[in-house]
């Protein structure tokens, strides 16, 4: 399920939390309406958040709106939690999460497509542009799916170089390759 929210919505609670998966330490952060942020930890920050991670969080947070603050409540993520240990144990290959996705009109099209991505396949950035009958934008769709908040649920890991090869993943490309590792075990 998705949940497209275009405009700010002020005086929301930001619910966020460090969370350690699979051996990935990961940011997430939901909103009353749904997962808003998830994004991997670069740096073995087991006791918390690494710098780089908090910087892009902050970013994202406060492109949001003006929040009514920032709560460290893990608690709140349980259910997406959940959800995402399953997929990366490869017992799930659909999440079934309300979104919070704040974008552009464009670059919710392209999520959207990006959703319509089998799990277990890969495409081009210029197969996503000529989903959207914008094969000129190929350079527009690949900045969209680099704008993706919702790293794994919303699959831009599936999305590979014209020649299939592994290229900008904002989750490093080593996490890339071991997710597309997985989802071809379980197909």
């Amino acid at each position: 399920m998705v949940r497209e929210v275009m405009e700010s919505v002020v005086n929301q609670t930001i619910y966020w939390g460090a969370v350690r998966l699979q051996n990935h330490n990961f940011v997430m952060a939901v909103t009353d309406v749904g997962l808003g942020y998830l994004q991997f930890q670069k740096g073995d920050a087991r006791d918390g958040v690494d710098v780089e991670a908090w910087q892009e969080f902050t970013q994202w947070a406060r492109k949001i709106g003006q929040p009514k603050g920032w709560i460290q409540q893990e608690d709140r993520l349980k259910a997406y939690m959940q959800q995402l240990d399953e997929y990366l144990s490869g017992e799930r290959t659909n999440f079934e999460l309300p979104l919070d996705l704040r974008g552009t009109e464009f670059q919710q099209s392209v999520w959207r497509a990006l959703h319509e991505i089998v799990h277990g396949e890969t495409v081009s950035y210029t197969q996503v542009a000529q989903t959207l009958e914008r094969s000129s934008a190929v350079r527009a769709v690949g900045t969209a799916i680099g704008a993706n908040p919702v790293l794994i649920v919303v699959p831009c890991h599936r999305v590979v170089g014209k020649d299939g090869a592994l290229t900008g993943y904002r989750g490093g490309l080593g996490n890339k390759e071991k997710l597309l590792q997985l989802e071809r075990q379980g197909k």
